[in-house]
């Protein structure tokens, strides 16, 4: 079998091995490959792997001999799925992978805002604690996470380990899902609205696929709801949120803050209306992609494709 992998650089840098898919076949690596590149690189391969290289109809006519999509990552809307399917393509994800990771994002962000530490050790190095009064200074009101309101937009596997940690936490957690889902262990979370998700929450949270229903989900309507004091953390799909209308309520002092680590392009143009706003975490699309994350989407990628090989297909996407 003839294994081209698109873009490999962001799953492996390095740090990793391709010696399990090169197990089943041939394999040619790219970092990276750019649309008007993707043909001629694909032209011979029985199987592509992908994360972000899309896949359109056009592209796929153009490769009849691939019978095989791997998307390395948990989305798949790279990939035209119907095209891959009139081809007899099948199209397989990572499901489940980043979980702990992702929700350890989001805790980062939390605790960051709650106690301001980098700037707080920035302080302290630059002498200010030396000379200082008093045993101690803040240059930050201090926030006790035991008490506030955590509102989860989404509620799948991700969502239900950030509301576990929240509840470790002492939090209160409400959440807005299109199919409520009675979680044994969660039975203490409420099911609320979405107007009263954003009203009620110090914190809001977004784990939810991105359809055509949460496009742009976060904008000045949603946002005018939220209080003063709430933070948006943003840790599933940049399309969610209408930069310009979040960008204006941070730097108004319409909400506290944000943390971001999707962005509606990516990389971002350098004027992105997110980049510079006042109170603005933004990450670089880290929150999957610790080592141990990514050891686990390597694992995965190679028994989807495997389990293709030998007729038992498993995360499959398309019929």
């Amino acid at each position: 079998m003839n294994i081209v992998v698109l873009d490999g650089y962001t799953l492996n840098p390095g740090d990793l091995s391709w010696e399990a898919f090169e197990a089943l076949g041939t394999v040619t690596v790219y970092d990276k490959t750019d649309a008007d590149q993707i043909v001629e690189r694909a032209r011979e391969a029985d199987a592509v792997l992908t994360n972000k290289t899309p896949l359109n109809g056009s592209v796929l006519a153009e490769l009849p001999r691939l019978r095989y999509i791997g998307v390395l990552a948990t989305g798949y809307n790279v990939v035209d799925l119907p095209a891959a399917s009139s081809q007899g393509i099948a199209v397989t994800n990572i499901p489940d992978y980043s979980t702990a990771s992702v929700v350890q994002l989001v805790f980062a962000y939390l605790l960051e805002h709650c106690h301001h530490v980098k700037q707080h050790s920035d302080a302290v190095h630059s002498g200010r604690w030396s000379s200082s009064r008093h045993f101690m200074f803040a240059d930050f009101p201090l926030v006790e996470l035991a008490g506030k309101t955590i509102g989860l937009f989404g509620f799948g596997q991700i969502g239900q380990q950030v509301a576990r940690t929240a509840l470790a936490f002492g939090m209160n957690v409400v959440v807005h899902t299109r199919t409520e889902k009675r979680v044994e262990g969660l039975e203490s979370v409420r099911f609320v609205t979405m107007e009263q998700l954003f009203r009620q929450s110090d914190f809001v949270t977004l784990h939810c696929p991105l359809t055509s229903d949460t496009q742009g989900i976060i904008n000045s309507r949603t946002i005018e709801w939220m209080k003063p004091t709430a933070v948006l953390i943003n840790t599933a799909r940049g399309g969610h949120v209408v930069e310009a209308d979040l960008a204006s309520a941070l730097n108004e002092g319409r909400i506290a803050g944000a943390a971001v680590d999707v962005l509606s392009v990516e990389p971002p143009p350098a004027d992105n209306p997110l980049i510079g706003a006042r109170n603005c975490y933004i990450t670089p699309h880290i929150g999957w992609a610790t080592f141990e994350a990514r050891q686990r989407l390597m694992g995965i990628a190679a028994d989807n494709l495997k389990q293709y090989m030998i007729g038992s297909p498993v995360n499959r996407v398309n019929g």
